[in-house]
């Protein structure tokens, strides 16, 4: 029950982060979004991260691992957040969400094995990437001309993001999960919020608080929960925390009026269910 709730707790964590950020991207620039969510993550997991004190291996391999997965994790926030700038939840969530597959294949490039069925499964992800990467036919113009930006920075996201979800792997067989999440908000806050703040280029409205400070938090509560869950069972936890991605399209559905052609509905659909079917396999 507790892998259940840890799951469901992560992929409701990361959906409202999600949609907070894409609301909050089109008042401000990404990197000042991503800048205050580094902030306000920061707040949180220093006093966790005290707790533990300074990790005896805080040197060698797991220093250089926690670095690539602070940074990746970064990156893949800039420009997962500049997709949802200028496209749908529904599309931009859906291949983020591949993260779990890219470092699936730096795992194997890496020397690892492939379980059985792996290989067919990362096959149906990207197909149901090229099938989201269709406009529809009833596209606005406008939307129509940004939609193979939105994809191309989109699967640049997941990139990033699966880099830094294999070095995060190895760096936690190392290091508590709280110096694991604290390494993300240290480098984003020393070099996107610090140098933004000294240039006059960190923005903030009154309508962006609200959805940053959600997101922040949910960004570091989705983690908890998973790892939360993960000790019960990581099979069950991996795969509901993948549904983030689902969970944030039919959210954007009722919320936004976001609307998927036919073509886009089956490769987003293809996807999740990709996304799930790989958890359960890795795990």
């Amino acid at each position: 029950m507790i892998a259940v709730l840890g799951g469901l707790g992560a992929a409701c964590a990361w959906a409202t982060s999600t949609l907070c950020s894409s609301r909050s991207t089109r008042l401000i620039d990404p990197p000042s979004v991503v800048a205050w969510i580094m902030l306000v993550g920061l707040l949180i997991t220093v006093p966790l991260a005290a707790v533990h004190g300074v990790p005896e291996s805080l040197h060698g391999s797991a220093l250089t691992w926690l670095m690539v997965s602070a940074v990746g994790n970064v990156v893949g926030l800039v420009i997962a957040y500049r997709a949802l700038r200028i496209g749908q939840v529904a599309i931009v969530a859906p291949i983020v969400s591949t993260e779990g597959a890219i470092a699936a294949m730096i795992a194997v490039l890496a020397g690892e094995t492939l379980a059985p069925g792996v290989g067919v499964t990362l096959g149906a992800i990207a197909v149901g990437v090229c099938l989201s990467a269709v406009p529809a036919e009833d596209m606005p113009e406008e939307h129509r001309e940004r939609h193979p930006q939105t994809v191309a920075l989109a699967v640049l996201g997941a990139c990033a993001f699966g880099v830094s979800l294999y070095a995060t792997g190895r760096a936690g067989t190392e290091l508590p999960s709280s110096w694991v999440v604290l390494s993300a908000r240290v480098v984003g806050t020393v070099t996107l919020a610090i140098p933004l703040a000294l240039t006059g280029r960190l923005h903030l409205t009154r309508r962006t608080v609200p959805l940053v400070l959600a997101s922040g938090v949910c960004e570091v509560l989705g983690f908890f929960s998973f790892t939360a869950g993960a000790r019960h069972g990581i099979a069950v936890a991996a795969v509901l925390s993948s549904q983030f991605a689902s969970v944030a399209a039919v959210a954007a559905y009722v919320l936004f009026g976001e609307r998927l052609s036919r073509i886009q509905l089956a490769g987003v659909c293809t996807v999740i269910a990709g996304v799930a079917g790989l958890s359960a396999l890795r795990v």
